[in-house]
Order: C-alpha cells, then structure tokens, then sequence
C-alpha cells in the first residue's frame, strides 16, 4: 500500500491514516467543515470534510485510524487530499495509531546512548548535574515527544533527534573552535528545547498545552533549572549557573 509521500498529483487512491489534528470551522455559507491533518509513517496532508455534521465531528476526532478515499491536489503550492469518502477502520483492518505515526530515523536507544555519552563531556558539575536531573526527569517524555507540532522534527522522538543532530553540529563547531566552553555549548543545546515536553501535549495529535501557548518553553526551561537548583540544593544566583540561564534563554 503507497505512503502519503509517494502520492502524485490528481491520483485517486484508499488508504489507512491517522487523524492527526480535526480542528472545526465555519465556512463561508456558515456551515462547519472539519479542517484535518491526514498522517502516516511518511508524513502529513491536510484535507477538507465539508458541511461536517455533529455526529460526523464527534466520530472523526485526532487519534483515530480512518479508511480514506480521496484524490491527491495541490492547492496554493501545498499537497492537499479532495475526501471523497470517509470511514472509520474497523477492528479488524487495524486501529492502532501508533502503526502511522511518523518516527524520528534513528533509534531512541541509539540517541539515549549518543546523549549519554556527551554528558560525560560537560565537566562543569553544576551544569552536569542539573542537565542530568531534568533528562533523568523528562526522560520518557524526551525520548517520545516531538520537536514541534509542525514542520520542524514534528515527529515521534523528535525532539530527541533534533538534539542528538544540533549536538552533532556543537561538536563539529568545537571541533574547529576548540576555545569555545565545550561543557556550556552542549548543555545549552540539550537544555534548550527541552521544555517543549511541558510545552507540548505529546507525540500523537499534538498541541500547544495552556503554558505551551502563555509561556513558551524557553521560559518552562528556565523554571524548570530554577527547580532544578532547589533540589539538588544549589545557589541559582551563582555565576555559573546564571551563565547556564543565559545560554538557554539567549
């Protein structure tokens, strides 16, 4: 069976997919359309599902597996799915949304051991020690969530590829810097974004959480290094764990 990715323009076609997002609009003529983000291990494609009823809204919610029959478009530039039909899949055909999530390309053991090992390389102890309390922390949520909930690394595991690559890129820039603070640049990296597994809802239809949308996860991070120092009874006001807050805020 073809991948979304695999699909050419004005090719007719059934496959199973994964609601990602359902999100219900008001049309023109003021009668509701459901706005959908189609997924599978390839990737996404948005479609529309005109005049929705209620009981079609209340069916087609983010999280279940549908039989779509449609045509593959294009509409201002983007890929788009005309839906000609829609069902739910059966039990039988398979419902697990799990089997169309899209996936980071490595293995999360394979990251959890690439990060692992660059924290040896953190030699300031503070900064070890809170990089390591927030990662042992979050660590099923890291290794799962996404980086974003579209575009970039806006897959399963995600957001832990996204940092095994930028470390990948920190160790190449010391490489040809070596008077940069190795242990600074590598705990900011893994650090940064590592509030969006409070900012985000999690790798299946994912979405801003309420301090994901007010706050940001820059500033989750932050707090979250604050709490960090609290329990691991250090002086957030020292210098170097300041410096730690700025690298991760700047």
């Amino acid at each position: 069976m073809k991948k979304i990715k695999e699909l050419t323009v004005d090719e007719t076609f059934q496959l199973f997919l994964l609601i990602k997002n359902a999100d219900v609009r008001i049309a023109k003529n003021g009668k509701k359309f459901i706005a959908f983000t189609f997924q599978d291990t390839s990737g996404t494609i948005d479609g529309k599902f005109w005049d929705a009823s209620e009981e079609e809204i209340a069916r087609f919610e983010p999280g279940r597996v549908v039989m779509l029959d449609g045509k593959r478009e294009v509409y201002q530039g983007n890929p788009q799915v005309k839906i000609i039909h829609l069902r739910l899949a059966k039990p039988e055909e398979g419902q697990d949304p799990s089997q169309y999530m899209e996936k980071a390309p490595m293995k999360k053991e394979d990251m959890e051991e690439e990060i692992n090992q660059t924290l040896f390389e953190i030699i300031n102890p503070h900064w070890n020690r809170i990089v390591r309390f927030l990662l042992n922390k979050y660590k099923k949520e890291f290794f799962e969530f996404p980086a974003a909930k579209r575009n970039h690394h806006a897959f399963a595991s995600g957001l832990a590829y996204h940092t095994t690559t930028m470390l990948r890129l920190g160790k190449a820039i010391v490489k040809e810097y070596p008077e940069l603070n190795a242990s600074l640049l590598y705990a900011g990296i893994i650090l940064h974004d590592l509030g969006k597994v409070i900012e985000l809802t999690g790798p299946m239809t994912t979405e801003y959480t309420l301090a994901g949308n007010l706050v940001g996860h820059l500033v989750l991070v932050d707090e979250e290094i604050t709490q960090a120092c609290i329990a691991l009874k250090f002086d957030d006001k020292q210098e170097d764990i300041v410096v730690l807050r700025h690298m991760v805020l700047a």
